[in-house]
């Protein structure tokens, strides 16, 4: 077996969540930094991470690293690299992403050229021609800058892994399913207990906490870049994953899983995805305004992601939104609430600090994650 040093990205804030994810699955974790997680790993780590981690943004091969201030050492130190021990003769191969933080080098597009560039010199010098036709598999690559250093990637993953294959359609500003899932690792439900969404658009919530419960794994269902990277990794491997994933499914679990929205539109969109990702029989939806959720259930769940006035709704009517939370949440005192909102007025209006609070960054906006902790349950039944 091959040795990589693999690079998966996530959401700035969720590094230790994901870290967990790639530790339970078995590997050794090299380096964390700010939305990104490195680990060990062989070809089967590359197939079972795709497949099997819920909070990564994507899976990348480490090709190498190296400082670079000027355009100059950012090309010999590309063209250094063993692009050849990955990219075949055929292989169509461009830079998806050059980003950059606190360097001396900050232009996107000069940076991809550049890089490009370099890579077509090093390939030549190799395989002796001066053209490459490009037409075999794709090779997406991937440079980060961070204070003039570099770290090159090639994706093995393509369409971001948040994208299950699930979510034909969706409610207007959904959350990404990636941290939908990491907003439910971040809290102790398990699936012996209630958990709600009253503001489910969609459905990712409910759906990816039912994914969980029957042990789905989220690119079950799914293609990736690698796939066809039959030099790197035989397509044996990738069959064994898949099976593996499959083998460890149980949807028969018993779940008490709700959602809720007020468009009857989005609950039949909602529907349509649960059962699109195999959970449609695990979940409750139900045309529903917030100031009407009620559940006879204790210490149940609700994890949400309410609007936030900066992408949906009048922001006037905000404040009064998250009043009506907090009252509903009131009315569930056995309860925990998790919300996610850039709403900074939000203890206010729901009437309560929360117990925990944690800064994590959807795309570019700042949002926070309230995390108010309702009692513990006591063992036995009556904890459902």
């Amino acid at each position: 077996m091959r040795k990589f040093e693999l690079i998966a990205p996530c959401h700035f804030g969720l590094e230790a969540v994901l870290k967990k994810e790639i530790i339970d699955l078995g590997y050794d974790i090299t380096q964390v930094e700010d939305g990104r997680v490195t680990f060990a790993g062989d070809e089967e780590a590359v197939c079972r991470a795709n497949i099997g981690l819920r909070t990564a943004e994507r899976i990348l091969i480490k090709i190498g690293s190296f400082p670079a201030e000027s355009f100059d050492e950012l090309f010999e130190g590309i063209k250094a690299l063993a692009w050849e021990d990955y990219i075949p003769l055929d292989g169509k191969f461009w830079v998806a992403k050059a980003a950059s933080v606190k360097s001396k080098l900050f232009s996107p597009s000069d940076m991809q050229s550049i890089i490009k560039k370099a890579i077509v010199e090093r390939l030549k010098q190799v395989y002796h021609i001066s053209w490459f036709s490009e037409e075999g598999q794709q090779f997406p690559v991937r440079v980060f800058l961070m204070k003039d250093q570099v770290t090159v990637g090639l994706d093995t993953t393509g369409e971001s892994l948040h994208k299950r294959g699930y979510r034909k359609q969706t409610a207007r500003a959904p959350i990404a399913e990636n941290l939908a899932a990491a907003m439910i690792m971040l809290t102790p439900w398990k699936k012996d207990r209630i958990l709600a969404d009253p503001f489910c658009g969609s459905g990712t919530i409910p759906i990816e906490a039912a994914l969980m419960a029957a042990n789905i794994a989220p690119g079950m269902k799914r293609g990736f870049t690698a796939l066809k990277w039959d030099q790197l990794i035989p397509e044996t491997i990738w069959n064994d994953c898949y099976e593996e994933a499959r083998e460890l499914v149980d949807d028969s679990a018993k779940v008490e899983i709700y959602g809720a929205d007020i468009d009857p539109e989005i609950i039949a969109i909602a529907k349509e995805n649960a059962r699109r990702a195999g959970v449609g029989h695990m979940i409750n939806f139900a045309v529903q305004e917030a100031a009407q959720f009620a559940h006879a259930g204790k210490y149940g769940f609700i994890i949400t992601n309410p609007p936030y006035g900066e992408r949906v709704g009048d922001k006037e009517l905000i404040p009064a939104l998250y009043q009506t939370i907090g009252e509903r949440y009131k009315m569930h005192n056995t309860w925990s609430m998790y919300l996610i909102t850039s709403y900074e007025g939000a203890e206010r209006s729901i009437g309560r600090k929360a117990d925990k609070n944690r800064k994590i960054y959807n795309g570019m906006m700042k949002t926070y994650y309230y995390q108010f902790m309702g009692p513990k349950p006591p063992r036995g039944p009556e904890g459902r």
